[in-house]
């Protein structure tokens, strides 16, 4: 089409390239909250099939990444504090069972471990382009092996959903901008420990630390952004 951005896919499953492409754009801000994606749209800009680009909008509407009611478009959200404290709480039960049952076998994930290296490299190379999108990539990789570990499927399920909307508040509130890479780090390491210690109750308590620092950034960020919205 005349003027119009043609993003090329990689040469991975058409559908899951396609996926991947316009998570990483909604993720980045680069589709802002409020903007509508149809599957016209989609189709046009990937140069792919309607029911391509509608499977990529189903499985990115299910993950929370966008929102759409009966009849309606799909729109990318923007999630309130009542979300953010309600996701978070979502987050914390299901990553504390994981590290518990972890911790009660000394079970140390081999790609929690291979995703905090990748996220000490991305924390500690804070000049190259793309190092925070590296770390936030990272962080939910880290997690995501924590429960994955676990060996539930229907926890690791739940687990997809809810760090898709995860994900979605780390870019547009870009809350990790607001502490020291390493922090997070140092954090991830505490919790690895104590599940290799073989203490579930540690391996919680530093969990539940580690998630409560994450929200209490996101809602600064967040009323940051309201008082400066707020007309003078």
């Amino acid at each position: 089409m005349d003027g119009q951005t043609s993003f090329p896919l990689g040469p991975s499953s058409l559908t899951e390239a396609l996926y991947e492409s316009v998570r990483k754009r909604i993720v980045n801000g680069e589709i802002a909250p409020g903007e509508k994606l149809t599957e016209i749209r989609i189709a046009g800009e990937y140069s792919v099939a309607r029911p391509t680009a509608k499977a990529c909008l189903e499985r990115l509407t299910a993950l929370g990444l966008l929102r759409r009611s009966t009849h309606k478009t799909a729109v990318v959200p923007k999630l309130d504090e009542d979300d953010i404290r309600d996701l978070y709480f979502s987050r914390e039960t299901v990553e504390r069972a994981a590290v518990a049952t972890l911790a009660r076998t000394a079970t140390v994930p081999p790609e929690a471990v291979r995703a905090q290296a990748a996220m000490k490299a991305a924390a500690g190379d804070t000049a190259a382009n793309g190092a925070f999108a590296s770390q936030v990539e990272a962080d939910i990789a880290f997690h995501s092996a924590l429960v994955a570990a676990v060996g539930s499927r229907r926890l690791s399920r739940m687990h997809e959903v809810i760090l898709g909307e995860v994900h979605l508040t780390m870019g547009q509130f870009q809350a990790h901008r607001t502490t020291h890479p390493m922090n997070v780090v140092h954090e991830h390491d505490d919790i690895l420990k104590a599940i290799g210690d073989g203490d579930p109750e540690q391996a919680q308590r530093l969990l539940a630390h580690h998630l409560d620092q994450a929200q209490g950034r996101l809602l600064s960020q967040l009323h940051r952004e309201r008082s400066e919205e707020a007309p003078a």
